[in-house]
């Protein structure tokens, strides 16, 4: 048997802390033959490292990030913790995958009651890394998403490079925009999703948020690791 650790960022948001459970459960019932426990890379406990070593000596063990592209946590803190054993393994984060896009233009039609006007203009608001990997993960999404919604996509980051969100929103404007909704490229409510809401755009989809196609997401990259 492998066990799929869930590895989230952690929070101090009580309503994105239940959001996280609630997904994780979500893969639990997908999985009903596989351990699923939790760990976190910053604010909440138990620690990815301590997950590792506890489970890693029942079990083969696979990280799976949910995390929405690469970045300092991918690439340092999970590989750190996976390196040294030979029967754990790392997953992929979850934004590239096709079924994200899907969700996250399902919390755009909601924003806008399913009407799109002439002038719309939405900002993929992603948390942001200088990770040149974690720019292509956000690229990719935006690709993805751009399929699936009649208007134009920019993107703008919460942090670390540029545009920033609140600038993206505001070139959207000065290039003709007559409304701007930031899309909410976030898994729950939290640091980051504060941040989207306060970008300065017209419209603020909800994050990602529990849904039964982000479990699957996750299902697929246990699988594929």
């Amino acid at each position: 048997m492998t066990t799929l650790v869930a590895c989230s960022h952690g929070t101090d948001s009580p309503e994105g802390q239940r959001a996280v459970e609630h997904l994780v459960d979500l893969v639990r019932q997908l999985l009903p033959e596989t351990r699923v426990v939790q760990a976190f890379v910053d604010v909440q406990e138990p620690t990815l490292l301590d997950v590792v070593e506890q489970e890693r000596s029942l079990d083969d063990v696979v990280v799976v990030p949910l995390l929405l592209s690469v970045g300092f946590h991918t690439a340092v803190d999970i590989a750190d913790a996976v390196r040294p054993h030979d029967n754990v393994r790392q997953g992929e984060p979850l934004g590239t995958h096709p079924l994200i896009a899907e969700v996250l233009a399902d919390r755009l039609h909601a924003t806008v009651a399913d009407t799109w006007l002439p002038g719309d203009h939405i900002v993929l608001a992603a948390a942001g890394s200088s990770n040149p990997a974690a720019v292509a993960d956000v690229t990719a999404a935006a690709a993805h998403l751009g399929r699936l919604v009649p208007v134009p996509i920019t993107i703008g980051y919460a942090s670390a490079i540029d545009p920033r969100i609140g600038d993206a929103v505001a070139s959207a404007r000065r290039d003709g925009a007559a409304r701007v909704v930031a899309a909410s490229h976030v898994l729950a409510p939290g640091y980051f999703a504060g941040l989207v809401r306060r970008s300065g755009a017209d419209l603020v989809s909800d994050p990602l948020g529990v849904d039964v196609r982000i479990a699957e997401v996750v299902v697929d990259r246990f699988n594929a690791a």
